[in-house]
């Protein structure tokens, strides 16, 4: 593997003989790849998976690569690939804000090489939504004209997410949002845990399995959730959107640091030790550029940790005033149970057009972030809409 692949953790539970069985609730888009993995005649060479957050698009993509690598009774080479430490195998899971030109076109140079082992070679590249168009046109021939043994499998959240161009060049398998009483079983069944906190859970992560587990298993998490819907609903004006804001970003940057310290801490030690170097020792000259790419690494990794927990943030704003406009027009099917009676209260206070113009501000904002915009800013801009009910 070189440095634009990353290896891919083999979900905990899964049978590696049968790689499928890690794929929880697409029986449709299982059949389909299923029967693609097993007539090369009819394979089609570049595929895009959709599907919402939590839906399981990179599972599924690696339980294909899995089908597609190896011999359907070679337990070892499944396992590998769902590993992700196959040497057939290509997989770029982006650490930062967007997939770079340099990462593309490594990917694509690996995509020309022969198989080594296996019966394919497969290239996945999750997040394909993080392309600029710039990152998007190093794809396109690979993708229109790859070697006969070579497959590539993109995931997004929608097709609308990619260029128009690439497409054309792709064949599209859209994934099913799971309900939530499925997902709550399955979380049940995966932790043990309280079967009210995993429909809780599964409820509020809106069907993303990865955060509904995270939620049902993580009472701090649920914590902070309720605390931030509540603060946004308490924001009254100007001074109270700068507060709110900074706690946000306060938040979301204390659950990223949770998340990314301990890899990081972990990934700097193994550098270490394979450098020679014990703990502790001082770091020669001649090799603390490696240490600074690996630090360089971990910061583009931390500011897309902080960003994608904002995104989060907003996620569940957008679930919140969602809940609002649906009870303006006579819905009572809300995500936020918890807070039935404050957001009944709002729904009675404005009118449904002042609930569409802070859902679009919130829409704006997520936009906003992915093109870099400073964090608190665009969250103090999008508050006072939400306190004002008009765009600044």
């Amino acid at each position: 593997m070189d440095a634009t692949t990353t290896a891919v953790p083999a979900t905990a539970g899964s049978d590696a003989a049968v790689p499928w069985g890690a794929v929880w609730g697409q029986d449709d888009a299982v059949a389909a790849l299923r029967a693609a993995a097993s007539h090369p005649a009819d394979m089609t060479h570049a595929w895009l998976i959709t599907g919402p957050p939590g839906s399981g698009r990179s599972t599924l993509a690696y339980a294909f690569a899995a089908a597609l690598i190896a011999e359907p009774d070679d337990v070892n080479a499944m396992r590998q690939v769902l590993a992700g430490t196959h040497p057939d195998l290509a997989a770029l899971r982006t650490e930062g804000v967007i997939i770079s030109i340099k990462e593309a076109r490594a990917l694509v140079e690996r995509s020309y090489f022969s198989p080594s082992l296996g019966r394919y070679r497969v290239i996945v590249m999750e997040d394909a939504d993080r392309m600029s168009e710039r990152t998007s046109n190093v794809l396109l021939k690979a993708l229109e004209e790859p070697p006969e043994r070579t497959v590539w499998v993109l995931c997004a959240p929608s097709d609308a997410d990619l260029l128009p161009t690439i497409r054309s060049r792709v064949r599209t398998l859209r994934l099913r949002d799971p309900e939530v009483a499925d997902v709550a079983r399955l979380i049940v069944q995966r932790t043990g845990v309280d079967p009210a906190i995993a429909e809780q859970s599964a409820r509020h992560a809106q069907r993303h399995i990865g955060m509904a587990q995270r939620l049902a298993t993580d009472a701090p998490a649920r914590e902070r959730r309720d605390e931030t819907l509540r603060a946004v609903l308490g924001v009254r004006g100007v001074g109270g959107a700068v507060e709110v804001a900074g706690r946000i970003v306060q938040l979301a940057t204390d659950d990223a640091k949770t998340l990314t310290v301990e890899r990081d801490e972990a990934e700097r030690s193994s550098l270490l030790r394979t450098l020679g170097i014990p703990e502790g020792g001082a770091v020669p000259p001649a090799v603390r550029s490696q240490l600074s790419a690996l630090e360089d690494d971990q910061k583009r990794r931390a500011t897309r940790s902080l960003r994608d927990g904002i995104d989060r943030v907003l996620t569940d704003l957008q679930s919140m005033f969602r809940d609002v406009l649906m009870l303006q027009y006579g819905r009572t099917d809300l995500i936020n149970l918890e807070l039935d009676a404050e957001l009944r209260g709002l729904a009675a206070a404005w009118p449904a057009d002042r609930t569409l113009v802070v859902l679009d501000r919130i829409a704006e904002t997520r936009r906003n972030l992915e093109q870099n915009v400073a964090p608190a800013l665009a969250l103090e801009s999008m508050l006072v809409t939400v306190a004002s009910g008009r765009t600044p």
